[in-house]
């Protein structure tokens, strides 16, 4: 995870540093602080959990209650909130000034006025191996409950090195469960777009043709079992092929393929063609367990290169997706509309991003392929050819 956020310098202290390594190494969201509580490390994927900016880093050597340390987590999209934190806080307070040098009384000096109760309502006492506490998170309008693990740290000759808070969100183990049906390859993509930005991609549109007389054939449970065992497997094709798949309306699926994720724009590329080969065999296995022939459930293709995509994730208390906006995905729709016969279609832009050494991988020979104007097309609808007729495409 720590090239999907600006990682902090290692503590200097040597257990802290490799501590934060091994933090690191396996994706922990963790606080690190001194043995006098003053901040040592965020790993990376705190800083995506909380949605800190850059200012993180001014925060290294900051008391864990100082007024700069509190007003800058106030300002984090997604933070424990102040109330929730102060109340936590009284539950191990006495450690804080146990440890804290000048006790009281320094810590009347630099902590946030709003702290000041609770320091002196407590005893010091030596802080013990490991305790726990929660706080509620705040995202956006909702806010939700994180379990908090402090544990002492030491070197290797027993000193007190600091201090690791390991976060976990307080999720019930079903809804875990839940959780662990998808993908984790697809939650590591989402979570590398959490900013909106402009991402060259390949657009894949996907459809079953002629399915509302196949809708009106079979009985509507039938049809769903259809689409979800079709919708299972295209989105393991998507996702084996290195893609992120988008909405899925109906029985439609769209797919995005990322230059910067999958490495070029030519492996993006070719990365879109093979999904869509994927796509093509996820169908006849649906229409197989279905019962169904696999002339049954065609499938129509359009394949498109976004070049100026701005894509990113919207994320809502009832969904988690990947959207993209630009031009390039409505010509994608257009071109899908007009592959009827089961032809997967891709525009000349798509193809023309394939190196050689791709094209040869999706069989695509680059010096003999030929282009058709959708506009020209015999299928062409009246949507392509009003709004995207002079969009080069071919068979593949």
């Amino acid at each position: 995870m720590a090239d999907m956020a600006r990682s902090l310098p290692l503590p200097g202290d040597p257990a802290l540093a490799a501590l934060a390594r091994e933090l690191e190494a396996h994706s922990f969201a963790a606080e690190i602080w001194d043995p006098s509580w003053r901040l040592a490390y965020f790993t990376s994927e705190y800083l995506v959990l909380s949605s800190a900016g850059a200012d993180a880093e001014a925060l290294v050597g900051e008391h864990f209650a100082s007024p700069l340390m509190t007003a800058t987590r106030e300002r984090w999209p997604a933070s424990a909130t102040f109330e929730s934190l102060r109340e936590s806080v009284r539950g191990w307070a006495g450690y804080v000034v146990a440890t804290t040098p000048g006790g009281r009384d320094r810590l009347r000096a630099i902590a946030d006025p709003r702290y000041e109760d609770v320091f002196d309502d407590v005893a010091p006492e030596p802080p013990p191996a490991a305790w726990g506490t929660r706080v509620d998170v705040r995202f956006g309008n909702q806010t939700t409950g994180n379990d908090v693990l402090f544990m002492r740290v030491h070197d290797d000759e027993g000193r007190l090195a600091g201090f690791v808070a390991l976060l976990k969100p307080e999720v019930r183990a079903a809804v875990l469960g839940m959780l662990a049906l998808g993908d984790a390859r697809v939650f590591e993509r989402i979570s590398g777009i959490v900013q909106p930005a402009r991402r060259p991609a390949a657009v894949l549109f996907a459809d079953i043709e002629s399915s509302t007389p196949l809708a009106r054939r079979l009985s509507t449970p039938a049809y769903f079992a259809l689409v979800r065992r079709l919708a299972v497997r295209a989105d393991r094709a998507v996702v084996e092929a290195g893609g992120i798949v988008g909405k899925h309306v109906g029985d439609g699926v769209t797919a995005f393929f990322l230059a910067e994720a999958a490495g070029s724009e030519s492996a993006a590329a070719r990365a879109c063609i093979e999904a869509m080969r994927g796509i093509r065999d996820a169908a006849r296995a649906a229409a197989d367990r279905s019962g169904l022939d696999p002339a049954d459930v065609t499938m129509r293709f359009g394949m498109h290169w976004g070049a100026t995509l701005y894509v990113g994730r919207l994320m809502t208390s009832g969904r988690v997706e990947v959207t993209a906006l630009g031009d390039e995905v409505n010509e994608a729709a257009r071109i899908e509309a007009c592959a009827t016969g089961g032809r997967a279609l891709a525009s000349k832009a798509l193809i023309e991003r394939l190196d050689a050494t791709d094209a040869a991988a999706v069989e695509v020979d680059l010096e003999r392929v030929s282009y058709t104007s959708l506009g020209d097309l015999p299928t062409a609808t009246e949507k392509a050819r009003r709004d995207a007729p002079a969009i080069a495409v071919c068979e593949v």
